[in-house]
């Protein structure tokens, strides 16, 4: 028998005296940690294989079963910390590259967090959004220079391409194979429900899902998988995925165990085959080249579409943005270091990239110095968590955010991180059929509005105690927000006061 270095991460604690035996969890765990022992007559468990999903826990019908993060550490050493011994571990054991799922959890600062919101007293009075009109409306795209009026003086619709939103929220892209079938059927019934969108990611888009179109943002990345004429004529707009916060500069993959039935049709690759994406665009290498892309794509769908690029927040995104502003991009999607994502490099996601709010307020402010702010909008991902965090990423200069993460906990999600293993005990990230089931799209779809529901009312509440009672007075106005336990580097990249002052 092998030597093992590790002790499990989490432990079982089951309460025998409540424990009836019934299987429950054995049936329900697909990481196969519950067992029934013939001999003893009573459940056992394998500790190792916990991904602390907490399925077993749910859905125990006597409440016997706890998880609990193990006691037994290494020997303390604050420069090699258990998980950087383990890292090693894992590496000598395997010689590979270590993923991970669902976001950076490192201890780095989340700006939203040291950031305050103003509100209104007596001299500028409050709004009450249940009594006077609160406008959540938002468009994205280009603005137009000037109004236009006709020969009778009434207002020419000059407004160029554009998503209209009905909240300032967007479902972020998840590719269908790393998000299931069921997951992506209530992001689709909830966008359209809500009036807002969903994004296809870099997997094409399943013909069930077509009739959503109007919903519907589809995915132009490096691997081109799924694409052609008709995907592309399909979505109310189209994002071509130059980078992502989880992994800057690098490209993407999707198990070959993955590739299977539907998604294998949908992606247009073999079964069994890894989808595995390049770097760079093959033909990205400059902004020119990308501006050829983003005319190519308006070209083939008649520019009636708007057309998104999508970048990784780095130290350097404010020129980048400044480029892509340049490129004949309608919108630009920032995604910061703490994105999520099915499976990233673990070096990678805890080492490349920088917060979003940083980089918002950095784009933002270059892109208003050089009188092009108008050109484009931004929407910004990365750990969106809550509706403060919304009002926080307009004021700081977005015009929009994208949710992912978020809405997959609002189905579910228990954050165990092991999306890349293809047994998400939830239904979420996983394709065996049997799995899939365990997400009821009927179900999910509503907790999905319900989330968005909660989120706008609370935006509203948010702004009416600013007394202001629309988006595009929010935008931008770095006047409502305050920082705590910030240096004056932070605050300058934020573009805000300290509270106090």
């Amino acid at each position: 028998m092998p030597l093992n270095y590790f002790y499990p991460d989490y432990e079982i604690d089951r309460n025998f005296m409540r424990c009836i035996n019934c299987r429950a969890c054995e049936r329900q765990c697909a990481n196969e940690v519950h067992s029934y022992s013939e001999e003893k007559r009573l459940m056992d468990c394998d500790s190792s294989k916990c991904v602390n999903c907490q399925r077993c826990v749910s859905l125990c019908p006597t409440r016997a079963l706890r998880i609990v993060k193990t006691v037994n550490t290494f020997k303390q050493n604050y420069s090699w910390t258990q998980d950087k011994i383990g890292d090693i571990y894992r590496q000598a054991d395997a010689g590979g590259v270590l993923l991970s799922s669902m976001g950076n959890p490192q201890q780095y600062p989340v700006y939203w967090d040291k950031i305050l919101i103003n509100a209104s007293q007596v001299t500028n009075p409050s709004i009450d959004p249940l009594r006077e009109p609160m406008e959540t409306t938002v468009f994205l795209g280009k603005k137009p220079k000037q109004i236009e009026r006709d020969e009778n003086g009434k207002l020419k619709n000059n407004l160029p391409v554009h998503l209209a939103l009905k909240l300032p929220i967007m479902f972020s892209a998840m590719s269908y194979g790393s998000i299931s079938y069921n997951a992506h059927e209530s992001l689709a019934r909830a966008a359209e429900a809500m009036g807002t969108y969903y994004n296809t990611g870099e997997g094409g888009l399943h013909e069930d899902f077509y009739k959503y179109q109007n919903s519907t943002i589809v995915q132009v990345a490096s691997g081109r998988f799924g694409v052609y004429k008709k995907y592309l004529e399909a979505g109310a707009a189209i994002e071509i995925k130059m980078g992502q916060g989880a992994k800057p500069g690098i490209g993407g993959h999707l198990p070959g165990m993955k590739i299977i039935g539907d998604i294998s049709r949908t992606r247009m690759i073999p079964e069994g085959t890894d989808a595995i994406s390049p770097a760079p665009h093959h033909d990205i290498y400059s902004i020119e080249d990308l501006r050829q892309l983003v005319y190519s794509l308006k070209e083939v769908t008649e520019f009636k579409k708007p057309v998104i690029v999508k970048v990784a927040a780095v130290h350097n995104i404010a020129a980048i943005a400044s480029g892509v502003a340049r490129s004949g991009a309608d919108i630009i999607a920032i995604d910061g270091f703490r994105g999520g994502t099915g499976a990233a490099p673990s070096a990678i996601r805890d080492n490349v990239g920088i917060p979003i709010e940083l980089a918002l307020a950095g784009v933002d402010a270059r892109l208003r110095e050089e009188g092009i702010r108008d050109e484009v909008s931004l929407v910004i991902g990365g750990s969106v968590r809550s509706s403060a965090d919304i009002v926080k990423a307009i004021a700081l200069g977005a015009d929009a955010v994208y949710i992912a993460t978020s809405a997959l906990i609002a189905l579910g999600c228990h954050l165990c991180r092991s999306c890349h293993a293809g047994r998400c005990n939830w239904g979420i990230a996983a394709q065996r059929e049997d799995l899939v089931r365990r997400l009821n799209p009927d179900i999910g779809y509503k907790r999905l509005c319900n989330l968005l529901n909660a989120w706008n009312h609370e935006i509203k509440e948010m702004m009416g105690g600013m007394g202001i009672n629309s988006i595009e007075a929010l935008k931008g106005n770095r006047l409502m927000l305050r920082g705590i336990g910030l240096t004056d580097a932070e605050l300058k990249v934020l573009g805000i006061q300290h509270a106090g002052e």
